[in-house]
């Protein structure tokens, strides 16, 4: 069998069960049925069949109908290994990445899959729970391992810019929220602008300054978000608080609300995600202190339920979807074009939604 007549189990080929000295009763014997099969049952060249399996445009509407209903009647599937083994494709793109918790991870890699099935193509995901140095390492060489055509990493910490962390060679690579556009192709929000949206935001309100909740030292979004707020402050000449540290859980936000609760100056803050803004919406209404009369607060990514929160939350918007489109957009063109990944980073912008946490500070 030919590696353009791919065979797969399935019901009797046309023309009736054969039979053989199968030790079946009767001598009924499931036969594999051939891609000859299906083209005898439609009335078509092999040739047909192949380009109708590989979805390819130059066959005819009626004809096309006429092999599938073959292939329906025959129970038959293409063989996706030998189909890859002569075009040399897997319809498949990889996913790394360390968490399906986060926001961001998980938006993310919803929009990959949306956008790689609308191209045809199929995701394989790994994740990694610990990121440790092995486990990252043993993430890339399992995707080596695997049928995959492309993969995208999706990183929220630094492991991937060490020089012992190596993508499997001759695989098309986009990386995500990560500071290795000197190396690899990197999608990512523009976290920086959106920061400096959100804190300017409040400073044009009139506070004084603004207190910032960052999210884990590790994660490369917190620092950047991070080193945002503190510019914008260094250029406006405003004081620099000392930030808190959160996970990005709305518990460590609420931790985070009862310490700036008992601080006086405190008018005006931002969380570097909508889930710890979450957790100081409601410590501060447990301490008395009012939102926004007493204090505006402002979060980041504009999740669905940020709009629900009480009061509504003005918070940075994040367009995941458009950051899965332009990964699968960027390996699907290093697949078609046969180029590796340019370095660089596309950065998709970053807009503030302002809601009702946020007003001009009291009056003494």
């Amino acid at each position: 069998m030919g590696l353009n007549e791919p065979e797969q189990s399935a019901a009797p080929a046309a023309g009736g069960a054969r039979r053989g000295g199968s030790g079946i009763p009767g001598g009924r014997r499931k036969q594999r049925v051939s891609m000859a099969d299906v083209a005898q049952l439609a009335g078509v060249s092999s040739q047909t069949v192949s380009r109708v399996s590989n979805g390819h445009p130059g066959v005819i509407a009626s004809t096309r109908e006429q092999v599938l209903a073959a292939m329906r009647e025959l129970g038959y599937r293409p063989n996706s290994a030998a189909r890859a083994l002569r075009y040399g494709r897997f319809n498949t793109i990889g996913v790394i990445l360390f968490s399906l918790s986060s926001t961001g991870s998980s938006r993310t890699v919803e929009a990959i899959a949306t956008h790689a099935a609308a191209e045809g193509y199929a995701i394989t995901l790994i994740p990694i729970d610990v990121a440790t140095q092995d486990n990252v390492l043993g993430a890339f060489t399992r995707m080596g391992e695997l049928a995959v055509d492309a993969v995208i990493v999706i990183m929220e910490i630094h492991l991937l810019d060490t020089a012992t962390v190596q993508l499997p060679p001759g695989v098309h690579v986009v990386v995500v929220d990560s500071d290795a556009g000197d190396r690899y192709g990197v999608v990512d929000t523009d976290q920086a602008d959106g920061a400096r949206r959100a804190v300017r935001h409040l400073l044009d309100l009139g506070h004084r300054t603004v207190w910032h909740v960052a999210g884990p030292e590790s994660s490369y979004a917190a620092q950047r978000r991070a080193q945002a707020w503190r510019a914008v402050l260094t250029e406006a000449e405003c004081p620099v608080p000392a930030p808190l540290r959160g996970d990005w859980s709305a518990e460590s936000g609420y931790a985070a609300g009862l310490a700036l609760a008992d601080e006086p100056g405190c008018t005006a803050v931002f969380a570097a995600n909508d889930q710890m803004a979450l957790g100081l919406l409601r410590a501060f209404h447990e301490r008395g202190r009012s939102v926004p009369a007493e204090v505006s607060v402002v979060g980041f990514d504009d999740t669905p339920d940020a709009a629900f929160f009480i009061p509504p939350l003005t918070t940075v918007h994040q367009d995941f979807a458009e950051v899965g489109r332009r990964c699968v957009e960027g390996v699907l063109r290093q697949i078609r074009t046969g180029d590796d990944s340019r370095p660089g980073t596309d950065l998709v912008p970053a807009r503030l939604v302002v809601r009702e946490s946020t007003a001009p500070p009291r009056t003494s």
